[in-house]
């Protein structure tokens, strides 16, 4: 896929591209236009961590999909991503929810299936604006955000039966 291309289409796929980290190159060659790029895949490489000149300089995306990854902590910056409307952190390595994400005003969809967290923030969860659903199956949730979640949300909260593992490819 030819990088003209995807900046017309207002996104940028480097899915399954064996990255350890975000090529520098490619901030010089979408300086001009990163303000157009509203979706970003990153999904099935080996990035460890993303950096806050990532966060700072796609301020403007509205998807972000970092699925596949081995990552376990978002940097602050990530509270840049103001117009964020979905984020895919699936079958990453996270142990602690990011709660980085509950700062952003326009995030309707979370996805965290298969990652290691055992808490999550219920209470910041719920006085998110837009958010629409979240999904954590595949999780160790401890039992507390099993009881106190369901009565305190107005969104889709997608969780696994508890002991339930995730299926092996």
């Amino acid at each position: 896929m030819g990088l003209a291309r995807s900046v017309c289409e207002s996104r940028e796929d480097l899915a399954e591209c064996k990255l350890v980290s975000f090529p520098i190159g490619i901030y010089k060659v979408l300086r001009n236009v990163t303000d157009q790029i509203h979706l970003i895949t990153l999904a099935n490489n080996e990035l460890k961590s993303l950096t806050s000149k990532f966060m700072t300089t796609f301020c403007q995306l509205q998807e972000l999909r970092l699925e596949g990854n081995f990552l376990h902590c978002l940097p602050n910056e990530v509270s840049a991503l103001q117009h964020l409307k979905a984020i895919d952190l699936s079958r990453n390595q996270f142990h602690d929810f990011p709660e980085q994400l509950t700062t952003l005003p326009a995030l309707e969809t979370i996805n965290l299936e298969e990652n290691e967290i055992v808490d999550v923030p219920v209470e910041k969860l719920a006085a998110m604006p837009a958010l629409r659903s979240i999904n954590l199956r595949f999780n160790p949730l401890n039992a507390e955000v099993r009881v106190i979640a369901p009565p305190l949300i107005k969104f889709d909260m997608l969780m696994s039966p508890e002991g339930t593992r995730a299926p092996q490819p």
